[in-house]
């Protein structure tokens, strides 16, 4: 994958997609106009995902640090910006985010890892994403994150949040799990 190639959809992606099947219409029965931003939105998969449970288009965002997943959400009728982070965005009700979460391998080419490696342990972009995300969420928002197995554990209380697995999914070499975390 060069660093223009989008992440296309795979077990992680369809897992966050099959969690906010079941969670977005949820939360749209307590908040109808629900503010919805996708981190690292790639393929814009789980922005699709959002939309066909009902999230109006108009509050649904999606941001990348890849222009050409930028591009191609804004194709599919989103709005998208480019943004490291939250460097360029507001704040949500709700907000997923699929991070690169797995250890540096030092045989994976750049092109790739930028989609897959979270920093030498694994867990670096994940921990940095969680200390900014706090002042992004409105009142009683939620942050959908997923964590992999092959990666050291999150400290999400030492991080200031409430956290429960709401799902995961079993693979053979690892395990991947959705999280809600709540500012605590």
């Amino acid at each position: 994958m060069s660093p223009s190639e989008i992440y296309e959809p795979a077990e992680d992606s369809f897992l966050m997609s099959e969690t906010l099947s079941a969670e977005v219409p949820k939360l749209l029965i307590k908040n109808p106009y629900l503010k919805f931003l996708e981190m690292g939105c790639g393929s814009g998969i789980n922005l699709q995902t959002a939309e066909r449970e009902g999230v109006k288009k108009e509050n649904i965002i999606g941001c990348d640090i890849n222009s050409q997943a930028v591009a191609n959400c804004k194709k599919l009728g989103f709005v998208c910006i480019k943004s490291d982070l939250f460097e360029n965005v507001s704040r949500f009700d709700l907000i997923v985010f699929n991070p690169p979460y797995l250890p540096l391998d030092k045989n994976e080419p750049k092109s790739s890892g930028v989609a897959t490696t979270g920093g030498k342990r694994g867990n670096e972009i994940i921990i940095r994403f969680l200390e900014q995300a706090k002042s992004h969420l409105n009142k009683k928002g939620k942050i959908l994150i997923i964590t992999s197995s092959l990666s050291p554990e999150v400290n999400f209380a030492g991080l200031g949040y409430n956290a429960k697995k709401i799902s995961f999914k079993k693979l053979f070499f690892e395990r991947l799990s959705v999280w809600e975390l709540k500012a605590g």
